[in-house]
């Protein structure tokens, strides 16, 4: 099952690697991984996306707790949140594609971030499955390059009544 960890830790050297070090060390895998700042410069949100059962990711987090730059650990399987991906694809345009290429994007709503006389570099940013939806469709027009962020996540805000 996957689940995407959310782990606020002191921006120091060599946090990240301690944190990924965990992972290999017990041969457990990291799907993805974004890392930056937070509103507090000595701050970073580090959100990773693993697969395990229930015990795996039980001791992950416990694992995570034990390093002493980690502030906090969040299962967000545990929580309403709200998860996103973006990515960045260089996809032939010439004459006979631009067309539908642009179609495609707008239907996905994604926009064009660079145009060159024969390709369009396009932003989409949705669930992993919108963003794999796009690339799938892409794919036969002439996708050339790829660049993905993996999976980001915010817990909800409580709605009051």
């Amino acid at each position: 099952m996957k689940h995407t960890i959310s782990v606020l830790l002191q921006n120091k050297p060599g946090v990240l690697s301690r944190v990924t070090g965990l992972f290999s060390g017990r041969g457990f895998n990291i799907d993805s991984l974004a890392v930056a700042e937070t509103l507090e410069k000595d701050v970073s949100c580090l959100t990773l996306v693993t697969h395990g059962d229930e015990a795996i990711i039980e001791q992950i987090t416990k694992q995570l707790h034990k390093l002493i730059d980690v502030i906090k650990v969040t299962d967000m399987a545990e929580h309403d949140h709200v998860e996103r991906e973006m990515a960045l694809i260089r996809v032939k345009a010439e004459a006979g594609t631009r067309a539908e290429v642009l179609r495609v994007i707008d239907i996905f709503r994604g926009k064009v971030v660079d145009v060159s006389p024969k390709s369009y570099v396009v932003e989409v940013t949705g669930s992993k499955t919108k963003v794999q939806a796009i690339i799938d469709i892409l794919r036969p027009i002439g996708i050339q390059e790829i660049v993905r962020t993996g999976g980001i996540a915010i817990t909800r805000a409580k709605k009051s009544q």
